[in-house]
């Protein structure tokens, strides 16, 4: 596991610097990196406490910070923690922490609890422990705190990236072994050539992880869009998601949850 984090880490370490300069360009002329849909479906996170996971550069940790939120960022790469101390330096908001950490030890060095955990977008991917993940979940919630995830739908992560909007199985939904990738970035950097993994896993081992750590999923939403641009197909609907005309109404490309202690 430590061979694939260690090369992860070193991938993530190329962007950094280029997804600061994104985000800030973009925080400068809108409120918030988030989007609808993770706005009304978090409801009302004023004052509350947050532990914002996999927070790259920081730039959706700050767009909660301006919701209310009393924020605290967690990364793996040590280049992302110090590009999301300046972004959060050059916008004031002087109350924000980032931690340098995995996310499957943070339960190990870090004993705060916190009224909402919140990962999103290209997260679970990432992790090569999905019930290790769950149990460190469970270690930052305080008893009446909540989960808010959302990423991309595990039915639309075994389809060939290339081929879209043509349905050509290229990640077997059952993969259990890591699978290997020359290119990283593309989104909010220039892609950078250097090799990295990823894990799949299926809807039911997301929930599973969840249960077996001693949470409860409230809710569970799917979507026929992605939050952002995977192919030239796409077209931005009226809400700013990114839809396949061939398949609106269709498929699932996005699910949320939130899941709680009881």
């Amino acid at each position: 596991m430590n061979h694939y984090l260690d090369a992860n880490k070193h991938s993530w370490a190329a962007l950094p610097r280029e997804h600061y300069e994104t985000y800030k360009a973009r925080l400068s002329t809108h409120a918030s990196t988030l989007s609808p849909t993770q706005i009304q479906e978090l409801g009302d996170i004023e004052g509350k406490t947050l532990i914002h996971l996999q927070c790259n550069t920081g730039a959706d940790t700050i767009s909660l910070a301006r919701l209310g939120a009393r924020v605290t960022g967690v990364d793996l790469v040590p280049e992302n923690i110090h590009y999301a101390r300046k972004l959060a330096a050059d916008f004031g908001i002087d109350d924000a922490r980032f931690i340098e950490s995995n996310v499957l030890e943070i339960m190990e060095t870090h004993h705060e609890t916190y009224d909402v955990v919140f990962t999103t977008e290209g997260v679970l991917c990432w992790l090569p422990d999905l019930y290790l993940w769950a149990r460190n979940v469970r270690h930052l919630l305080a008893d009446d705190g909540f989960l808010y995830l959302m990423d991309g739908h595990p039915f639309f992560m075994v389809w060939d990236e290339d081929a879209l909007p043509d349905l050509v199985v290229k990640y077997p939904y059952f993969q259990k072994t890591a699978d290997a990738d020359d290119w990283i970035g593309g989104y909010a950097a220039e892609p950078k050539q250097t090799v990295n993994y990823s894990w799949m896993y299926t809807m039911g081992e997301i929930v599973t992880a969840l249960s077996e750590a001693g949470l409860h999923v409230e809710w569970l939403h799917e979507f026929d869009w992605l939050y952002y641009r995977e192919s030239i197909e796409q077209i931005n609907d009226e809400t700013g998601h990114w839809v396949f005309p061939q398949h609106q109404g269709q498929l699932p490309f996005t699910f949320s949850l939130k899941a709680t202690l009881r």
